[in-house]
């Protein structure tokens, strides 16, 4: 018995069940137990589970942790007890915030098990018996009955009018009509419809079916595998801020040593230098940075729930600000996944209709000019067929329309409706006294009514079908013949509808005798009124957020399980497809990485593709340098979504799966609100930047200020022993900046023009040249305007302590001005508002009147080593400070005006040419 690498939909159901040692009256409870035995429970499996320790563990690997717990340490042995409390705090918290994210991401395989049937029905020893469904085996037959989970993949061997809901498999928003047919060739998931896999659901009528495979050998199987065996990638903002950790940890650590080294030298107690230097070190290192990057993501976070959307991951936020190619699943997320009927064709002419989903609004327009039932009585036949020849029903629950039954169906109903003719009256005035249901043999359905002329059938089915049923067409308001030729155009018509993606329907009817049976002679010379032409609208607000994709130059690709004809039309209506290809999934099969990695930046729609077709364009992007988010719903989207930069899932369609599995989930199953969380991430990651430049920039002005007075201090006529500030000093600087300044510019709200640029590049560190050039400005600037402060003080006659207060005092302020400089590297200060972080205010005023209290409290002057002072001080520590920021605007202003942009001015300002 073979049970692998076999296309069993090509094989005929006697020859499937022959090749599993299988016959309509099952297999035996013996045989049953060998193969249970031999090939394992049906069931998914999981993976050996990371245990909660571990992942706990793994949250203090990070580098940047490490410094902090080394910094909280050296806090402690210098007696900065709050310091090493502070640092600490700031380190569980960032740990255990990590340890929840990663805790809750290993629920994704949980919520893929849910999914499965729990019982299935199968014939045993030639006997209908009901069993748990993790004890199928390949070979057993089971029975699928409407309304049924399918519990294992399964070849059908009987397809009495079944329809399987297969969108959690593969997308498609129509239910899938089952044959058991062979289907010869190679064939995608969605088009082997004499198959039903596990996870799907049955609908509609009823089949028989023989088990091809169990548990992990499933097609879900194959995606818990791929769920299990995708690695998460780290986000751009983790890498950044691994590189900043090592980057500062290295580079202060070492130089703030080898300073406090030739300070021995130059003549300074060695305990002294060495706590001087370890106070400069732990002043270097960034101990709020995990502090600030979780508050700007946690608000982030709270105005993005505001906007629709549940980030699960905080990094999440700031991925999507650097997202490149957005990869959107159709059905459901680009669509409303509501059929909805688009174009009539009656009486000759083809009528446009309005209006998206189950919602009966919309208008009727022919050739631009509005179109009513009253000018064709053919029209209004054909909207009373589309009313009555069906299941579905329409109804208002709380204010939602929803449609119970087939969305084909549904989408006629609704049609009816929008004219006003209502289901409810219509079954009134023709109530329906039988029919001939739908079958995939036939593919028409007939009900019969009773009217007030008498009985009358009325019939929907495939265009070319119902036309071969008729010798009669209604028009003009009258029957006549229908000539071979008009046959022939009605067939063009609908082919014209069909290419553009819309799933045509024709309709016809025919007066009956009192005394006629309900059989298949009522379904001959019947008399053809139109046809009908339906999709699943784009929703109304996709095409605007395509467009501010577009314009924040994110590549927006249509990646569908659906035909391509279908993600075609739709994906040009949205603008997705502007000249670029589309490829299917066979295609796709057909091309080598090389070949199709050559391609990829020029592909826009993927259509009939499968999960493992979803990782491949993923990993194919990020080799390409892409920041990819994937959006989607559906079961098959769960391992693209894991393995994307960033999975967005539907909060509303999407399964547990999927949203276990996605980093973000919409609330409102709106692909614009996207758009929101991309200004929020680039918002997020603009605030980190501002907040590592301007605390770099303070601390290499610190270092600067510290160094060129240690090895240079003679040549400036300094006196041998003397240093700008002490130890305590330089902890307090550290503390003021690296404070409430710094949190404040966390929450600095987004600057006009972030929807305008492009997405940062995949590896771009957030050390670009044009923030090193403002690194280097700003920190030199700092180092030597307060030097040149000390060393005026020192030279003018004042004591070293005034000295030093005077150098202390004005190192802060010039801070506190390189803080608004922050604000925006491109905008002045004036044109954002002074006004608009009330935040920064805040904290600007709150550090004033503590350094206010550390200069002139009589209690605190001896541990600070500060004096008391004069206005004239005051003037010229203020007036030195204010020079960085009077600087910086005169360069942005220059920089506004050059063109081209000076590449020395884009440095100085910290943007880049455009």
């Amino acid at each position: 018995m073979e049970t692998t690498t076999r296309n069993w939909h090509s094989l005929e159901a006697s020859e499937t069940m022959s090749a599993l040692s299988s016959s309509r009256s099952g297999l035996s409870h013996a045989e049953a137990g060998v193969r249970l035995s031999r090939y394992g429970p049906n069931e998914l499996v999981e993976k050996k589970k990371i245990s909660p320790w571990t992942i706990l563990l793994e949250q203090f690997k990070d580098f940047l942790i490490i410094i902090l717990l080394v910094a909280a340490a050296l806090s402690a042995v210098l007696g900065e007890t709050a310091d090493a409390i502070v640092i600490g705090v700031i380190v569980l918290f960032a740990a255990g915030l990590g340890f929840i994210q990663e805790y809750r991401a290993e629920k994704a395989m949980a919520a893929l098990k849910r999914m499965a049937a729990p019982t299935a029905s199968v014939v045993r020893d030639g006997n209908e018996t009901e069993i748990p469904a993790r004890e199928l085996v390949p070979g057993d037959i089971v029975l699928i009955r409407t309304g049924d989970k399918i519990p294992a993949d399964s070849r059908l061997v009987e397809a009495v009018n079944l329809k399987v809901e297969e969108a959690p498999l593969t997308g498609e928003s129509v239910a899938v009509e089952k044959i058991d047919k062979p289907i010869q060739g190679e064939a995608n998931i969605g088009d082997r419809r004499n198959m039903a896999y596990m996870g799907t659901a049955a609908v509609y009528g009823r089949g028989t079916a023989v088990v091809t495979a169990t548990g992990m050998a499933t097609e879900f199987g194959k995606i818990a595998t791929m769920l299990q065996e995708v690695k998460e990638e780290q986000t751009p903002l983790q890498e950044n801020l691994d590189k900043v950790g090592r980057w500062i940890a290295y580079g202060s650590l070492g130089l703030c040593f080898i300073l406090a080294a030739i300070g021995v030298l130059r003549g300074h107690a060695i305990l002294e230098m060495l706590i001087w230097g370890v106070s400069l070190a732990v002043a270097a290192v960034p101990e709020a940075l995990p502090a600030v990057v979780t508050i700007s993501l946690a608000l982030g976070v709270q105005k993005m729930v505001r906007r629709h959307a549940l980030v699960r991951k905080l990094p999440s936020v700031e991925t999507l600000g650097s997202t490149t190619v957005i990869c959107s699943d159709k059905t459901g997320t680009l669509t409303q996944d509501q059929m909805t009927v688009r174009r009539i064709y009656v009486d000759g002419k083809q009528i446009d209709v309005s209006g998206v989903g189950y919602e009966p609004k919309g208008e009727f327009s022919a050739k631009g000019a509005a179109f009513t039932p009253e000018q064709s009585p053919a029209f209004t036949v054909l909207l009373r067929i589309c009313s009555l020849a069906g299941d579905a029903s329409l109804a208002s629950e709380n204010g939602v329309w929803k449609m119970k039954g087939d969305p084909t169906e549904g989408a006629l109903v609704v049609a009816a409706a929008k004219a006003g003719l209502w289901q409810k009256d219509l079954n009134s005035q023709f109530p329906r006294i039988g029919e001939i249901p739908f079958t995939s043999e036939t593919k028409r359905m007939t009900t019969v009514h009773k009217s007030p002329q008498g009985k009358v059938a009325y019939c929907k089915g495939a265009a070319e079908v119902i036309l071969g049923l008729c010798s009669r067409v209604f028009a003009g308001g009258v029957e006549r013949e229908l000539s071979a030729k008009e046959s022939q155009e009605i067939l063009t018509v609908a082919q014209s509808m069909a290419s553009d993606a819309l799933r045509v329907l024709g309709m016809a009817y025919k007066r009956l005798p009192d005394e006629s049976g309900i059989n298949e002679s009522i379904e001959r010379d019947m008399v053809f009124v139109g046809l009908a032409g339906m999709i699943d609208p784009p929703r109304g607000e996709v095409k605007e957020a395509v467009k501010l994709c577009d314009r924040a130059s994110i590549k927006t690709v249509m990646i569908t399980g659906d035909h391509k004809l279908t993600a075609v039309a739709i994906a040009r209506e949205l603008n997705i497809l502007k000249g670029g290809g589309a490829l299917t999934g066979a295609e796709l099969d057909k091309m080598s990485d090389e070949e199709f990695e050559a391609v990829a930046d020029q592909v826009e729609v993927y259509a009939r593709v499968s999960p493992a077709h979803k990782l491949r364009v993923i990993e194919v992007l990020n080799r390409r340098g892409h920041v990819v988010a994937m959006t989607g719903d559906g079961v098959n989207d769960a391992p693209a979504l894991k393995k994307a930069d960033i999975g967005v899932a539907m909060g509303i369609t999407g399964t547990d799966v999927t949203k276990e599995a996605a980093d973000m989930v919409l609330t409102d199953d709106n692909f614009a609100s996207i758009v929101a969380a991309v200004e929020e991430g680039r918002g997020i990651f603009g605030n980190i930047k501002k907040y590592l430049v301007y605390l770099l920039s303070c601390n290499v002005g610190e270092i600067l200020l510290m160094a060129i007075a240690i090895l240079f201090g003679p040549l400036l006529g300094l006196p041998a022993a003397s240093i700008p500030l002490i130890a305590v000093q330089i902890l307090y600087v550290n503390l003021a900046t690296d404070g409430l300044p710094a949190i404040a510019l966390s929450v600095d709200p987004p600057e006009p023009d972030i929807m305008g640029k492009k997405p940062r590049r995949r590896h771009e560190t957030i050390f670009s040249k044009a923030v090193l050039g403002y690194l280097a400005g700003a920190g030199i600037w700092t180092g030597v305007v307060t030097l040149g402060v000390f060393v005026w003080a020192m030279n003018s006659g004042r004591s070293l302590a005034e000295s030093q207060s005077m150098t202390f005092v004005t190192l802060i302020l010039i801070e506190f001005f390189n803080a608004f400089n922050c604000r925006s590297f491109e905008h002045s200060l004036f044109k954002i508002g002074i006004a608009s972080n009330k935040w920064l205010l805040l904290a600007m005023a709150w550090e004033s009147v503590m350094l206010g209290l550390v200069v002139y409290l009589p209690a605190l002057q001896g541990p600070f080593n500060t004096f008391a002072l004069s206005l004239e001080d005051w003037v010229i520590s203020v007036s030195a400070a204010s020079t960085i920021f009077i600087g910086v605007e005169i360069a942005k202003f220059i920089a506004s005006r050059a063109k081209p942009r000076s590449p020395a001015v884009s440095a100085l300002t910290g943007n880049q040419p455009k």
